[in-house]
């Protein structure tokens, strides 16, 4: 029985991994449990203290969240906490509204999150253009930075303001009041988190630096500011339960931050959990894990904590270091549990310039500005969606942003979709031509699959092409993509295209284009896609694909296996021409 069926479509993924599990898997779980909740740990002091909350509550977060979404989660090893994504909006709600405003934010968007789960709509995620994605995330990890810059530099000075231009300011004026002591052991810690996984790979540089910098305090008792001298002693005690004070005259001010809050935690636990796919082979089930994500967010403030998602380098830290259930996710959160008990006194010294080291790798790390290149080659429409969403996440606030950058997408893909729509007289000489893109013409080699895509490949459609190359182990050694049905397409689509010719490259096969026509064509090109596959891979029609894959199958002795050649289809049957 399929998730997608009714009985199945909530079904945790823990009950499927505990049908087959052994003392082997468990082994594995022991130690990348283990591994991900000291990983966690750093993580979650310097999230809950750039919230703007107490240091502990990020970890609370991190042990009830992590423990509710991998026992209830749709992914086998996801691992799910505090992020940097939430930072800066947590930041803003308790500015405005104090704890208990955020306390209600983060349950109101547990119920909106249980709705898209229990409705079906977990899917509405895919929706998101990918510009919007890149906007917003770039201009999260931009304010985490500018929010760690008083911690870095040891600045002396009173609250930091929460309008960027304002802080900005502020910060610049403090700059004469840069302390030296704090500032080397910034620029220390920053080196260790950076430096020790690549001479280490598998020592975690943020606890290192950590561990360092809490040592170096207590041993020579250097005057920076620490935990202890800013928040006291964390608590030696598993949280109290307490139900967070409701206000009703708050649910509408609040609606829109926890719509946000839903938003984020949606996007970027399903994205962390088709990451984990990515690198399993398994996957994800999407209501379950809202319906995970749903619950931990409407328990975790009955301790003090706050918002939960889905962590993606947590998850891929839990991937790297073995786990294979979602019992290594229930270890984290026992990991973590078990060190707040034991090592609570010592987090006195922990130096906040280290905690602010961590959090800048942080931001680097979750600020995709790698793709920024890729989308300023774009068509304008991209960039302006882009642009807006990114200015306005720095400038605004994140519900500004997502609601005006999503609001543009929509126009422009109305727009996109009745600009590609054409009507033609069919000629003796357009039929000819046509006959070059038939498959019925072209008798298909064994070595060669096809997919054929058809209509706009836009945002809210790439899921297809992802459904149909889930499982590449039937696809030949070259494969082609048809794309003389498809009459549009924009940057998620092509970062569709992306995404399979790496995975086709990684398992050995070739990709070669194929028939696009006049948008398409000039958006390929926009995008330097020749760079990736080869200028030979992209061809006119599927006459001359067939072509280049022969010559590829000559070069490297690719000998055809007896079988029948294999077409699939991305999207419903259409005329093969």
């Amino acid at each position: 029985m399929t998730a997608s069926q009714p009985s199945g479509r909530w079904k945790p993924k823990l009950i499927e991994s505990l049908a087959s599990y052994s003392r082997a898997t468990f082994a594995a779980d022991l130690v990348a449990g283990v591994t991900v909740g000291v990983v966690a740990l750093p993580l979650a002091l310097a999230f809950g203290i750039a919230s703007g909350v107490s240091p502990q509550a990020g970890l609370y977060t991190a042990i009830v969240g992590g423990f509710i979404g991998s026992l209830l989660g749709g992914s086998r090893v996801q691992i799910s906490g505090p992020t940097g994504a939430f930072v800066v909006i947590v930041a803003g709600i308790i500015t405005a509204h104090g704890l208990s405003g955020l306390l209600m934010v983060t349950m109101m968007a547990g119920v909106i999150l249980m709705v898209l789960s229990l409705s079906g709509l977990a899917q509405a995620i895919k929706f998101v253009p990918r510009p919007v994605v890149i906007g917003f995330t770039n201009g999260i990890a931009l304010l985490i930075v500018t929010t760690q810059i008083r911690g870095f530099l040891g600045l002396d000075m009173g609250s930091v303001p929460a309008e960027f231009f304002a802080r900005m300011r502020a910060l610049a004026g403090a700059l004469p009041t840069i302390d030296g002591v704090t500032l080397s052991l910034a620029i220390a810690s920053l080196m260790l988190v950076v430096l020790v996984p690549r001479r280490w790979p598998r020592v975690p540089g943020a606890i290192v630096a950590l561990t360092a910098g809490t040592a170096a305090v207590a041993l020579f008792g250097l005057h920076v500011d620490t935990i202890g001298t800013q928040f006291g002693a964390i608590p030696r005690s598993l949280p109290a339960i307490a139900i967070p004070a409701f206000r009703a005259d708050l649910i509408l001010p609040l609606l829109p931050s926890a719509f946000t809050v839903a938003f984020l935690a949606a996007l970027e636990s399903l994205l962390s959990a088709v990451v984990a796919d990515g690198m399993t082979g398994d996957r994800h089930n999407p209501n379950a894990e809202l319906l995970a994500q749903s619950i931990a967010n409407i328990t975790v403030p009955l301790v003090g904590g706050i918002p939960v998602t889905g962590a993606i380098a947590r998850t891929a830290t839990n991937v790297r270091a073995g786990g294979r259930t979602p019992v290594s996710g229930l270890i984290h959160a026992v990991t973590l549990a078990v060190l707040v008990l034991g090592l609570a006194p010592l987090a006195v010294h922990v130096p906040l310039a280290t905690l602010a080291a961590v959090l800048l790798v942080v931001a680097y790390n979750m600020g995709e500005w790698h793709a920024i290149g890729p989308v300023l080659r774009l068509a304008w429409a991209d960039k302006l969606v882009w642009m807006t969403t990114f200015a306005l996440t720095v400038m605004a606030d994140l519900t500004v942003a997502v609601g005006i950058g999503m609001s543009l997408a929509a126009l422009l893909y109305v727009r996109r979709v009745t600009a590609t729509s054409s009507v033609i007289v069919v000629t003796p000489e357009y039929i000819e031509e046509g006959r070059l893109h038939s498959l019925q013409e072209q008798p298909l080699p064994p070595y060669v699959t096809v997919l054929r895509i058809h209509g706009p490949f836009l945002f809210g459609m790439t899921d297809k092409l992802e459904d149909a190359t889930a499982d590449l182990r039937d696809f030949r050694s070259v494969v082609v993509l048809r794309l003389r049905n498809m009459n549009a397409i924009d940057a998620t689509g092509l970062h569709a295209f992306e995404t399979l010719s790496d995975r086709l490259r990684e398992s050995g096969r070739h990709l070669v284009l194929c028939g696009a026509r006049d948008q398409p064509a000039r958006a390929l090109g926009q995008a330097e896609f020749a760079r990736r596959i080869g200028r030979e891979n992209l061809t006119p029609h599927l006459s001359a694909a067939l072509d280049r894959a022969r010559a590829i199958a000559s070069r490297e002795g690719i000998l055809p296996p007896a079988v029948a050649r294999l077409d699939r289809e991305v999207s419903p049957a259409d005329p093969v021409n």
